[in-house]
This record gives C-alpha cells, sequence and structure tokens, in this order.
C-alpha cells in the first residue's frame, strides 16, 4: 500500500513536469536572474579564517589585545640582499621608493635606512631627540654611504632584527599600514594597484631584486590566488565530467544539457552566497566545482535510467514519465545523504564550516530539483536514442569488470577478508604517524614568488608571522617601573634562546636604546638603566615621547602605561611546535609574573591559527560521528535491522581509515583542508552502500530468497550505476589537483582517493559480508520490509498502478 502510494505520488510528479514544461523551464529560469541579481553582494573574505567559537576563550584573549594595541597584521617588509643598495644610484631609487610608498593614505608609518632616526640626548630640555641618520646631502659619496651601513649594522644595535640581519647583511623597511584599512578592500587595491607597481618600477630602474612579504601583503596575494583558482576548477571540471559524460552515452545533446543544468547550479550556488551574506573563503570558494562534480553524477543516473527504460519499450513519453516514477524516491534519498553528510559541518560550532555546509547541502538538494525537471522535459522536445546513444548498456569492458568481482566475491572471500585486515592494519599503523599542523603558509602556493620572499624572510629575520605576548601589570604606569622592565628582559632572554622565534621587540629595546643615547650613542651602554641611572634616563624618554608624533613606546606600551606588548616572530614552518614553545614561555612568564598580580597573554595569529586546528580537529571528528550516528539511523529506519546498520557502516569505514594511515605515511599533515576529506568522501560513499543493500533486499524478494542469485541480480543493476557515479566523482575531485594551493591538492587528491577504495570496498567487501551473514540477512521473518523504501519501483508495480486506474 504504502509503495502503491508512492507510485501515485511520482507518477503525479512525472505528469506535472511533462505537462508543464513551458512553466518549469520559465520558473527555472525566474529564479537564475533572481539569484544572479545577488551576485553583487558577494564579496571575499579579507581575513583568515577563524576557526574558534566567537566566544572561546583564545578569541577573548585575542580582542583584548587588539582592543589595547590594535590589528597586530598591518606590517609589510620589503628587503634585500643586494650591496649595491648603499651605492649612490640605487639608494637615491630607494629613498623615492620609500618617499612614494609613506605618500600612500594608507600607510601610516615607514621606516626605513633612508628615513631612520637615531636617538640623541638633549641637555637642555631634559630629553632625547630623534634626528635623521642620514645627512640628505652626503647620499651621492659612496663613502659616506659605506660608513652609513657601517654606523647601522654595528652601532645601532635597537634596529638589529627589525630593520637589518647582522650576519648575512640583509636590509628591509618595515611598513607599517593603516590599521583601519587592514581588513578591507582597501587593503587590497593598495596591494595590487600601488605597492606592486612601485616596487616593480624600482626593480627595473635599478635592477635590484627586493622581496616583499607581511601578513597584508601574504593575505592579498593568496586571496587573489583563490579567486583566479574558482574560474580554473569550474573550467576544468566542466571539461574533464563533460568528457566523460559523452564517453558514457557517445550523445552531444545529451552532454550540452546535463552541462547546462550544472552551470545553472553553480549560477545559484553564487547568487546563494551573496543572499546569505556568506563572503567567499578558501571552502566556500569550492562549492561551485562541488556542484559540478556531485550533480553530473545525477545527470548520469537519470539519462541511463531514461536509456534503460527507453531500451525496454521503445517509447520515449512512457520511458521519461518511467524515469521520474520509478526512480524519484531513490534519487531523492541518495540526494538526501549526500545533503546530510555536508550538513554535519554545521554542527561544528565553526562559522567558517557552518557556512560551508549550509551552501553546499542546500546546492546538492537544488541540483536535484534541476536534474529531475530539465532531463526529462529536455528529452521530451529531442529525438528519442539511437543504438549508438544505448551501447554503453552493453559495453565488454564494464560487463568484465563486473564479472571479475562476482567471481572473487563468490570464491574468494577468505582472500577478500585477509586483504581488508591487512588494510587495515596498514592503516592503523599509519595513522600513529599523523601530525597536526598549524601552519597559515603551509596550504599556500608554494610555487608563487611571494612564498619565495616568505622563505626569504624566515631565513633572513626568523619569520614573519607574530607572536604576541601581553602582560597587564593591574596598575596604571606599571610598566615602566624599573624592575617590571627587567622582568621584561629576563623574559625576553628565554624568547631568545628558543631557536624558532626571532629577536623580541617591546619597550624593553627603547629604553635599552635611550641609555644608549643618553651616553652618546655608545652600543656597549645599550642595556637597561641602574637604579641610580633609572630616575633621569626614563625621564628623559618620558619628555621626549610625551607630546612627540613619533611616539615610539605607543606601539610597545598602551596609552595608560598599564599593558605592555611583546612581539617576537616565528617560523611558519615551526607551527607544530607551537604548543611546546608556548609552554615554555608560559612557564617563565608565572615565575615572573605570578597571579593574580600580573595578568600575561599568549596570543598573535600564529598561535590563534594553530589553536584553532587543534579545535578544528575535535569539532570535524564530531561531525564524523555525527554522520556515522545519523547514517545509521537511516539505515535503522530504512530497514529496521541493526545487522544492516553493522554491514552498511563496515565498508565505508575501511576507505577513511586506509586514507589516513596514507596521509601518515607520505607525511600529509592534519589541517584544515585535509580534516573535511573524511566527512566529504564519507558522505558521498554511503550512498552506493544504500543503493546496494536496498537492491539487494528487492532481488531477495524477487528471486524466492536465493542468495548468490541476488547478488549477481544487484551487481546487474546497481553495480553499474555505482561505478559509473564513483568514476565521475574521482576525476571530478581530482580537478583540485591542479591547485597550486597544497591544502586544495590534498583535499582533492586524497577525497577521489578514498572514494576510488570506498567504489572498491562497496563492490567488493560489501557483498562479500552479504554473502558470510546471508543465513541471517536473508531470513524473511527478521528482514522487515523498510519504513522508508529507496528502491527503484519495478515494471510490475508501475504496471500493477496504471492497471489499478
Amino acid at each position: 500500500m504504502k509503495k502503491m502510494f508512492s507510485i501515485g505520488f511520482w507518477e503525479f510528479i512525472a505528469r506535472v513536469i511533462l505537462r508543464n514544461r513551458v512553466v518549469f523551464l520559465s520558473g527555472i529560469v525566474i529564479i537564475t536572474i533572481l539569484f544572479s541579481m545577488q551576485w553583487k553582494n558577494i564579496k571575499f573574505t579579507q581575513t583568515e579564517a577563524n576557526l574558534i567559537p566567537f566566544d572561546d576563550q583564545i578569541n577573548v584573549d585575542y580582542r583584548s589585545f587588539l582592543k589595547n594595541f590594535g590589528e597586530e597584521g598591518n606590517l609589510v617588509v620589503i628587503a634585500t640582499k643586494d650591496p649595491k643598495l648603499f651605492t649612490p644610484k640605487v639608494y637615491k631609487a630607494w629613498d623615492n621608493l620609500m618617499t612614494t610608498i609613506q605618500s600612500n593614505k594608507e600607510v601610516d608609518l615607514v621606516i626605513s635606512i633612508s628615513n631612520l632616526k637615531k636617538l640623541v640626548k638633549n641637555d637642555s630640555l631634559e630629553s632625547f631627540e630623534l634626528k635623521p641618520l642620514i645627512n640628505t646631502n652626503k647620499t651621492q659619496n659612496l663613502d659616506y654611504l659605506s660608513q652609513v651601513k657601517s654606523e647601522l649594522l654595528n652601532n645601532l644595535p635597537f634596529y638589529e632584527g627589525l630593520l637589518f640581519n647582522k650576519k648575512s647583511g640583509a636590509i628591509r623597511s618595515a611598513i607599517y599600514l593603516d590599521k583601519k584599512i587592514i581588513n578591507t578592500k582597501a587593503r587590497k587595491d593598495f596591494v595590487l594597484n600601488k605597492l606592486i607597481p612601485q616596487i616593480a618600477k624600482f626593480e627595473t630602474e635599478t635592477g635590484v631584486d627586493l622581496r616583499t612579504s607581511g601578513m597584508p601583503y601574504i593575505r592579498t596575494l593568496n586571496a587573489k590566488t583563490i579567486l583566479d583558482e574558482i574560474g580554473l576548477f569550474i573550467g576544468a571540471a566542466l571539461l574533464i565530467t563533460g568528457l566523460i559524460f559523452f564517453f558514457f552515452f557517445r550523445s552531444f545533446r545529451a552532454t550540452i544539457i546535463s552541462l547546462i543544468i550544472v552551470i545553472i547550479g553553480v549560477m545559484w550556488s553564487f547568487g546563494l552566497l551573496g543572499l546569505l551574506g556568506y563572503e567567499i573563503t578558501v571552502l566556500t570558494a569550492l562549492v561551485p566545482t562541488l556542484v559540478i562534480v556531485i550533480g553530473i553524477p545525477n545527470c548520469i543516473f537519470l539519462t541511463n535510467k531514461y536509456h534503460q527504460e527507453y531500451k525496454i519499450h521503445a517509447n520515449k513519453a512512457k520511458a521519461l514519465q518511467r524515469v521520474i516514477t520509478k526512480t524519484g524516491t531513490a534519487t531523492l534519498m541518495t540526494n538526501l545523504t549526500t545533503a546530510l553528510g555536508f550538513a554535519t559541518f554545521i554542527a561544528t560550532n565553526n562559522v567558517l564550516l557552518t557556512e560551508f555546509g549550509v551552501v553546499t547541502s542546500i546546492n546538492i538538494i537544488a541540483l536535484y530539483v534541476l536534474c529531475l525537471i530539465i532531463i526529462p522535459i529536455f528529452h521530451s522536445y529531442i529525438p528519442a536514442p539511437i543504438p549508438r546513444h544505448l551501447g554503453h548498456l552493453e559495453r565488454e569492458y564494464l560487463t568484465s569488470f563486473m564479472d571479475w568481482i562476482l567471481r572473487t566475491v563468490k570464491y574468494n572471500r577468505v582472500g577478500v577478508y585477509i586483504t581488508t585486515i591487512l588494510l587495515l592494519i596498514f592503516g592503523i599503523i599509519g595513522i600513529y604517524e599523523m601530525r597536526i599542523s598549524g601552519s597559515i603558509i603551509e596550504d599556500m602556493p608554494k610555487k608563487t614568488a611571494f612564498f619565495d620572499d616568505i622563505r626569504f624572510f624566515e631565513k633572513e629575520f626568523d619569520g614573519v608571522m607574530p607572536l604576541e605576548i601581553m602582560i597587564d601589570t593591574k596598575r596604571k604606569k606599571g610598566v615602566m617601573k624599573l624592575s617590571m622592565l627587567k622582568r621584561m628582559e629576563e623574559l625576553e632572554e628565554t624568547i631568545q634562546e628558543i631557536p624558532e622565534l626571532a629577536k623580541p621587540l617591546s619597550i624593553v629595546n627603547l629604553v635599552k636604546y635611550s641609555k644608549q643615547a643618553y651616553y652618546n650613542g655608545n652600543p656597549e651602554y645599550y642595556e637597561l638603566p641602574t637604579q641610580q641611572e633609572q630616575a633621569f634616563i626614563l625621564s628623559y624618554a618620558k619628555n621626549a615621547t610625551q607630546n612627540s608624533k613619533e611616539n615610539l613606546m605607543k606601539s610597545y606600551v598602551d596609552s595608560t602605561g598599564q599593558f605592555a606588548r611583546i612581539t617576537t616572530f616565528i617560523k611558519d614552518e615551526n607551527g607544530e611546535k607551537m604548543n611546546a614553545i608556548e609552554a615554555q614561555i608560559r612557564a617563565k612568564a608565572n615565575k615572573l609574573f605570578p597571579s593574580p598580580q600580573y595578568n600575561v597573554i599568549i596570543t598573535g595569529k600564529a598561535s590563534v591559527f594553530q589553536k584553532g586546528t587543534q579545535y578544528l580537529l575535535d569539532n570535524l571528528l564530531s561531525s564524523l560521528a555525527f554522520a556515522f550516528v545519523i547514517t545509521s539511523l537511516l539505515v535503522l529506519i530504512m530497514f529496521r535491522s541493526v545487522k544492516m546498520v553493522m554491514v552498511s557502516l563496515i565498508p565505508n569505514l575501511l576507505p577513511l581509515v586506509l586514507t589516513a594511515g596514507l596521509m601518515g605515511f607520505l607525511g600529509i599533515p592534519l589541517k584544515p583542508s585535509t580534516i573535511l576529506v573524511f566527512g566529504i568522501a564519507y558522505g558521498l560513499s554511503v550512498d552506493d552502500t544504500l543503493r546496494f543493500l536496498a537492491q539487494y533486499r528487492l532481488e531477495l524478494a524477487r528471486n524466492d530468497w536465493k542468495i548468490k542469485k541476488s547478488v549477481i541480480a544487484t551487481f546487474n543493476d546497481a553495480g553499474i550505476s555505482m561505478f559509473y557515479t564513483s568514476i565521475v566523482l574521482f576525476f571530478g575531485f581530482s580537478v583540485f589537483m591542479l591547485s597550486s594551493f597544497g591544502g586544495t591538492v590534498a583535499l582533492g587528491g586524497l577525497v577521489a582517493i578514498t572514494l576510488f577504495f570506498g567504489m572498491l570496498s562497496n563492490l567488493v567487501l560489501l557483498p562479500a559480508l552479504v554473502l558470510s551473514l546471508n543465513k541471517t540477512l536473508s531470513n524473511e521473518q527478521e528482514f522487515i520490509k523498510p519504513t522508508i523504501d529507496i528502491l527503484e519501483h519495478t515494471d510490475e508495480e508501475v504496471d500493477a498502478m496504471e492497471n489499478k486506474k
């Protein structure tokens, strides 16, 4: 009765679609136009992905730091090791470059050798003055420039690590952008349209190679590369899936309409992003390509079914109606399970993943509706398929492959289980070799010039990723007490002992520089003042900065004097060591600044990103477990058999374990991009399992509960569609390997491999388990009729419904 109702419902849907073709096509056009009007609202994210919930303590601490000291990632650095910099012609061009950069409204401050100030004592004012290091009237003299270089490298330790590397002779300029534009489109416009052309002009004029980096620069070029690759992925996905579709069906018309369907889906996906106000991130940028990769299998399944029906009846109208009537519930449920796999990301309590899950799951259902409407309507307008189009139904290579699997399953199940156990052991051993990476730049395009520049700065200046330490003295003006400065100096000594960290910068450096200036610039006095010296040296420093626009202290001490800041930089390749590094700093800080007298916060983008990666890992593992539970419940509702639940999970867990093992042996770390592999692959692979088990149950009823005969019949029907779908998904996800981003390459490659393993597992291990457990799974008493039937309805059932009418 339930099945008759289902047939009647889908027969009604088929009749409505085919009798109102113009209305449905017009509706799709109108919806597409409405979605395209939302494209103007699409924005690209201007910040790194914050993987931690807003109210988490890590984010609370980071916002506290930003409140006191502003945006930390506003530094752009330009450097060179070319000794020609200290020649008159090149120095003049360098000076002009820095002056031009400083003139941009987006730039707050430029610190360079061309405008460098040195601290000089003024006894009459009992203050320090900032005077130019370089006399501009003498810069045409080569000997003078050599003296400047010598003084910089030997007499100004305050600037070491900030503007020069004494050992290698590398010189750099520090460009501080206006903090208000760091997370806006203005930053992108400045970097791409002003900074880069100005640097290129200098290089052309002088022949000197410059290196550029810093978080604003890295963010901008990284974002530009992501945007450029969206078009590449969409084009490549359309090409490869279109070729596969044509290879299967040998029909230009069917291929073109399938591509039109997924192109409409892509247009809807962009419109949905604009409608919901979601930004294009490294994840949502993948959605349009996923729409193509997941949409084409729907087109293949429905087109294949239409050809099967037409071959039986040779009646186009009847075949088109029965495509919907017989497969409506089956295609709906398989698309729902796929959407559910992506929807589990919504439960991660992470904005980045939640948005990805929402957009992807909605688009999967929208694609299903598009395919169900457009494919029957399109084929109703064109001529019926000819024998060439139907040839794929009896291809020798496919039948040979299926025969080989059947022989293996029937006669060598012991070998299948031994192989499975060995692969499982391999995967488990590999899992213990896996590592977690919180590197911000690890996934960035390694073949680009800006990535080479990052490595340059990591080598010459020990990194560009900031690690911040904020100390709350709990009282106003507490930072400038000598006892406090000495504690900070001791903490900085600990930081300097950590090889992965750069020389720290803080108010301590400025106070040391003040003492050096007080003693007429003698570098031997670059140290903290003694108790006897502190009164007049610190008063000099305070007088110098109290009303000065060039307040050197403002970056290291807040306006109240209560909060101090120590900034260091970490080589991003050491992101994995972040926890150990922080623990070492924290242990020392707790001794020097005991609670509750002080409060020490260790934060910064490098730290937040690393902790976010661990948080994401924990949440995605929970999300994957949630997907297992939901899938199990779905199987339980459909079949009302706990044994069927176990049989459905085992073939889908094995590919995940195997892929995790490969990641461990190949040195591919767990990171935001690769963690997604498991949820995506599981959501796509489980569809094949459900289709196989559902078809197997039907074949048992058809074949008087004869096991082997039922398995063979299942292969002849579900096996081919499982193979076709897996091939399209394999090559579709392989498109992401064209990316220059390591994370996207890993995501595409690992999902493709996992789905390939999943196909073999569902075609070999699953039927082997079914045959081995046949005494219980085939028992008519235990194999209760399902609550939800996702099977294709048979000719007999459809005929019975039609005769009843």
